[in-house]
């Protein structure tokens, strides 16, 4: 069930919310949500440390003298894109947007923290983690880098994400592989340019870059398992100025997604492979950078379980997805670094309106339902009154 006291505060809740979407950041630039939030805590009576992963804030509250520590994430980072709902709300920054729902995310963390400051319904230690810059390089990464979970240990950590494209209330996850790895790579072919009429005083990197764009498809189809899932895509080739100019040069954007760590390698291994075999072939020059990388989403099984019985006595059975039938997304997430340090769980929270065009996370008219604050709200809660008791 929806917790009263949390319900009594929604409209706050969600006046917040609404003030984060028309105030978007991006990553490591989240000063305006951050010093927001630390303020709330410290009202609230939480320990606050600011700064953490550059823009980064820890809320820590202990209660009675119970030793187990709980963490909770959620993260506060906007997209650079354009805003298209045309809500009373919408974000006052051209070109910068909270299209994958963080500023919900907070919301319901706020929310929860504060019901949890009031009551005090626990035994142990609690951080709620605001973590930056989850859609850039990592900002989960890069916190723990700077001593995380050095400095506020957790013997398990949580998080969850919105689902605009599931019904409102229900939540999903399974143990082991939520979500993919993501691997990004920059590939640059050097030849020699020249004339378009000319072509053999001239050393063409078109030719080879599209053979490159072609041999790349046979990675998943021809060297990874058919019942391992892989993904390689290349998102942007960029070539040449005019008709009649043969390039200096070819760039190319390639992203690649797995849930299985050898899988991963051994794609990275055939990139290069083809990438510096084919270049030779045309006698061109090649670099290849990795630009970054997040692993593969992997749920802890034992919290998995607790996190998913936390939601049955939360919004009841028939709104739990069956972890069993739930197949794993090919999107990717950096609190899997976080995953990686500490045994957790990560969830999906279905936020789908029953009426009207549900768009997904990262559209320029997608927006968070605000009815679903308090239901993420009510979980942590649930989940922290449990976890610490």
């Amino acid at each position: 069930m929806l917790i009263k006291e949390i319900l009594e505060h929604e409209d706050e809740m969600i006046a917040i919310r609404q003030d984060f979407h028309a105030h978007p950041e991006l990553g490591f630039e989240e000063y305006r949500t951050s010093e927001i939030i630390a303020e709330l805590l410290q009202k609230w009576g939480y320990q606050v440390e600011r700064g953490i992963g550059k823009t980064g804030v820890v809320g820590t509250l202990t209660q009675g003298n119970g030793r187990k520590r709980l963490g909770i994430r959620a993260d506060m980072d906007a997209l650079p894109m354009q805003e298209l709902t045309g809500a009373e709300y919408a974000s006052k920054y051209p070109g910068k947007m909270h299209a994958c729902g963080h500023d919900g995310h907070c919301a319901i963390l706020l929310s929860a923290a504060k019901y949890l400051a009031e009551t005090r319904h626990f035994s142990g230690t609690l951080h709620v983690i605001f973590q930056p810059s989850e859609e850039s390089i990592g900002g989960a990464r890069v916190m723990i880098e700077e001593g995380l979970f050095q400095r506020f240990p957790c013997d398990a950590i949580f998080g969850l994400h919105n689902y605009p494209l599931y019904p409102a209330g229900q939540f999903f996850s399974k143990p082991g592989a939520l979500m993919a790895s993501s691997d990004s790579f920059t590939v640059t072919l050097t030849g020699r340019g020249g004339h378009g009429s000319a072509p053999e005083h001239c050393i063409d990197p078109l030719p080879c870059a599209a053979n490159i764009v072609l041999a790349l498809q046979t990675i998943v189809s021809r060297n990874i398992d058919p019942q391992t899932p892989a993904v390689v895509t290349v998102g942007s080739l960029q070539a040449g100025t005019t008709h009649n100019i043969i390039p200096d040069s070819v760039v190319m954007k390639i992203n690649t997604r797995s849930f299985c760590s050898v899988t991963r390698d051994n794609i990275e291994k055939k990139i290069r492979h083809i990438v510096s075999s084919q270049a030779e072939s045309y006698q061109l020059t090649a670099t290849l950078s990795k630009v970054f990388g997040y692993p593969a989403t992997i749920n802890d099984p034992i919290q998995t379980a607790f996190a998913l019985d936390i939601a049955r006595e939360t919004v009841g059975e028939q709104c739990v997805g069956d972890p069993e039938k739930f197949k794993p997304l090919m999107g990717s997430e950096d609190f899997s670094f976080m995953l990686q340090e500490v045994p957790g769980c990560y969830l999906m929270l279905g936020t789908g309106r029953a009426e009207g065009e549900n768009y997904s996370v990262h559209h320029p008219r997608y927006q968070f339902n605000d009815e679903c604050i308090s239901v993420g709200a009510s979980y942590w809660a649930n989940l922290t009154e449990s976890f610490l008791a």
